[in-house]
Order: structure tokens, then C-alpha cells, then sequence
């Protein structure tokens, strides 16, 4: 039976667990692949440390560039996480003719157009489909299940971290620093949770499926980005009686020129299924023109999940590479036979980003106000100022002898006017606090 060799890179969580369900799982794979998979190197800097896993003498290793440099080696596994050195290590990998396969959406979305340009020049594949969504089939689904559509737009909670800390808040009435520590202590935060919770990892993950859905390189530093530390259970509340539910969305739109990508929490009907996902849960939601709305559910990070996307890949290669053995003249072919971002290579564009501040949508807007008679018009009057109309108004009694909540909802607006209107607003001598708005998509396809 044929062999096909695999070094992973860095054997922390993922990693650890993809060299499980390698061992554990050879009979069933070898089954479906019609190839032995031999897991022949595990690089790590700590090799003392128990993972769990009897390896072979001579496969767990110090030394990366022992596996990325072995002529045996046909397929690369980076899970070592980071930019710098995971990059050197995929770029040597793939110039040397190796498939690589990782799970680092940090590092794509940032380099993964020269990632990409190096594996076609080496005509090798390189596979990342755990970098978006752990277990749930996201890129196979958009590069491969939907090539027949033009997909209008993606809508994606992609960080099961910030939906956890949401659900806390919503469920419980806790404060997002309460939310937080709990995240932290049952692992779904890391101790330092930036990345998380102000959206960063969602718009990694976001510039990476817009990239495959409408064919442009990925770009990752156009796209508007907010978190959820400003979230309270106030707003929760608040969203809650206009028929709302706060999540973190990552959001894309095709307009055809160019695109809208964004990341910030989110009012969406409590209707829509989006709005069902709690705990550390992710989903997307995909709308394609002949499909329609299609839907992903899946635990978004963990061990096993992840790894078992990881296993996807290696799977795909693995049977790419037996194409390629069996007959030699289909070897270019059946090595690259899905393109890298789903179109050719020379049909990728340079698709612009649309500005945060071209966007068109409803608000909401809470502002705490001093009460004084006049200030309610005062507030409107700016809004309409600039040609921002109010759907609905709430006031809200005092906060412990404080200023009142002032909540509106508004009708469609663009960006740019909401926040020159806001700014202007926050200047009163009557509000004393900053506003604090969210955007509302009513649009999203149920």
C-alpha cells in the first residue's frame, strides 16, 4: 500500500490532537484513501512534556526543519501557531514540493497571498480549511459545494469566545467582565482575550471566506472592525423589547464593484437562526443565487474539532497525491486540482473593501442624557439634521439619581451621517456619557 509521510509542526492542543486521530483512525482512513498515512515526524520545541501519545522512537522531534527538509516528507501540518516563524516554516515547506496543510487564520489573513503565489509557483496545494470555523465545512461548502453560485454575502458568528460572553450576559444579566473571567476559566478565553473579544479573530476568519466567496485576494486591513467590551445588559435588555438579539457578526456583502466586510456586534431579529446560537457555538449563514440561504452549525474551536478539519485536508491531499501516483501524465492536475482561494489563479482581482462609512443600515442609539426639558428635541433635531429619521424612541427613568436612558431605533441611515450626528450629540453639555450604537441588520436572509 502506498505511504504518504506527514510532519506536524508544534504539538500543542491541535496539534496533539491531529497526531491522535492519525494514529487512532489509520484503519478508517487507509479504508477511504486507499493509502497508508504515516505520521513521520512530530516536531515540537518541548518534547518532554506528556501529550498523551506513544510515538514511535525517532517522530517526536526538536527540530522543524529536519521534517520540512526530509525528501520523504509529503505533506506539512503547521500548527505552531503565530506569524514569523510559521510563515518561514510553510514557505520552506512549500518551496521544497511539500502539500501544507495549517489551521493559522492569523497568519492567512495577513500572508496569505505570497502563501498562496509560492504554492502555485512549487504547484503544490496549501490547505487551511480549520481556519475558519473548526469543524464546520465553511471553505470546502463556499469553494467547492457553491461553485456554481455567485454568493451574495456571508454572515458568520466566527468567534466562539464573544458569543459565549454574549450568551452570559443575555442569559444571566452578568456584566462583560464577569462573562469574561467565567470564559476564561472554562477555557474559552485566553488570558489574554484582545484578539477575541474586539473582533480581531472574527475578522481574520472573515477576510479569508470573502476572499474565497467573491474571488479577490484576501485583505485583511480595509476591513472595519469593532468588539464587544462595551456591550452591557442594558443594551441586551434594550434589544431584547425592540425584537432584537446582540451578536458578533461577521459580515460580507458582494457588491459586485466592491464589497462590504465588517466586524462589530450586531442587532438581528430574535426570527433569525443566527440568533439561536449560544455558548461557544459558531455558524454561518451563506446566500448564494441558487441556493438560496444555507446554513453551518458547528463548534467553532477545541481539540478534536479542529483537528478533524485538519484531517479533511490532509484526506484531500492525501487523495490528490494518489491520483498523481497512479498516473503520471495527471500530476499537475490532480496536485492543484481545486484552485487555492476556489477561482484560477489569474481570475483573482483586487475587489475593494467598501468604507464603514458608505454603509446603509438602522441603528440603534443609546444615550444617557441630563433631564432637562427640550433636550429630547435638541437630540433629534440634530439627527434630522443629517437626514437621520427615527423609527422608535424609548426614555428610560434615572440610573441612581443619574442621567436618564435615552434608546432610539433608526430608520436606514448611512454611517457616515450616524457618526457626524453622534459626535455632534456627544458634545451637549446634556450627555454626559459616550453614545453608544450598534448597527441592526433586519436584511439577513431567515
Amino acid at each position: 500500500m502506498r505511504k504518504i509521510n506527514i510532519a506536524i509542526l508544534g504539538c500543542g492542543i491541535v496539534g496533539t490532537g491531529v497526531a491522535k486521530l492519525l494514529m487512532d483512525k489509520q484503519k478508517v482512513l487507509e479504508s477511504k484513501i486507499g493509502a497508508s498515512l504515516n505520521l513521520k515526524y512530530v516536531a515540537d520545541l518541548d518534547t518532554q512534556t506528556d501529550r498523551g501519545i506513544k510515538f514511535r522512537e525517532g517522530v517526536f522531534i526538536s527540530d522543524a526543519a529536519k521534517a520540512i527538509d526530509d525528501p520523504e516528507i509529503d505533506i506539512v501540518v503547521e500548527l505552531i501557531g503565530g506569524k514569523n516563524v510559521a510563515k518561514d516554516f510553510i514557505l520552506r515547506a512549500l518551496k521544497n514540493g511539500k502539500h501544507v496543510v495549517t489551521a493559522n487564520k492569523a497568519l492567512i489573513a495577513e500572508y496569505g497571498n505570497t502563501i498562496v503565489r509560492t504554492a502555485a509557483t512549487n504547484s503544490v496545494d496549501f490547505a487551511f480549511e480549520a481556519s475558519v470555523g473548526g469543524c464546520m465545512p465553511v471553505i470546502k461548502t463556499i469553494r467547492e459545494s457553491l461553485v456554481a453560485n455567485r454568493i451574495n454575502s456571508i454572515t458568520g458568528i466566527l468567534n466562539g469566545t464573544c458569543n459565549y460572553i454574549l450568551t452570559k450576559i443575555s442569559q444571566e444579566g452578568c456584566p462583560f467582565d464577569v462573562a469574561l473571567k467565567e470564559a476564561q476559566a472554562k477555557g474559552y478565553a485566553e488570558a489574554d482575550p484582545f484578539l477575541d473579544i474586539e473582533g480581531h479573530d472574527s475578522a481574520h476568519k472573515l477576510s479569508i471566506v470573502t476572499a474565497l466567496a467573491y474571488g479577490m485576494e484576501i485583505n485583511i486591513k480595509d476591513i472595519h472592525v469593532e468588539g464587544i467590551s462595551r456591550i452591557t445588559p442594558m443594551d441586551i435588555e434594550f434589544a431584547r423589547e425592540f425584537g432584537y438579539t446582540i451578536k458578533l457578526l461577521a459580515i460580507s456583502k458582494n457588491n459586485t464593484d466592491k464589497v462590504e466586510a465588517r466586524v462589530h456586534p450586531t442587532m438581528i431579529p430574535t426570527t433569525h437562526p443566527l440568533a439561536h446560537v449560544h455558548g461557544s457555538m459558531n455558524a454561518v449563514t451563506i446566500n448564494a443565487d441558487a441556493t438560496g440561504e444555507t446554513m453551518l452549525y458547528g463548534a467553532g474551536a477545541g481539540m478534536m474539532p479542529t483537528a478533524s478539519a485538519v484531517l479533511s485536508d490532509i484526506t484531500d491531499i492525501a487523495r490528490n497525491i494518489m491520483v498523481s501516483s497512479q498516473n503520471e501524465t495527471s500530476s499537475a492536475t490532480s496536485r492543484r486540482r481545486v484552485p487555492i482561494l476556489g477561482f484560477q489563479d489569474s481570475n483573482i482581482t483586487q475587489i475593494p473593501i467598501m468604507p464603514v462609512t458608505e454603509i446603509n443600515t438602522c441603528y440603534y442609539i443609546r444615550l444617557a442624557a441630563v433631564d432637562r426639558p427640550g433636550v429630547l428635541s435638541k437630540i433629534t433635531g440634530i439627527l434630522g439634521d443629517r437626514s437621520i429619521s427615527i423609527q422608535s424612541v424609548h426614555q428610560k427613568g434615572r440610573r441612581y439619581n443619574g442621567p436618564v436612558s435615552i434608546v432610539m431605533i433608526t430608520h436606514v441611515a448611512i454611517e457616515k451621517d450616524v457618526q457626524l450626528a453622534l459626535k455632534e450629540i456627544a458634545n451637549l453639555d446634556v450627555i454626559p456619557e459616550e453614545p453608544v450604537v450598534i448597527r441592526i441588520e433586519d436584511d439577513i436572509t431567515a
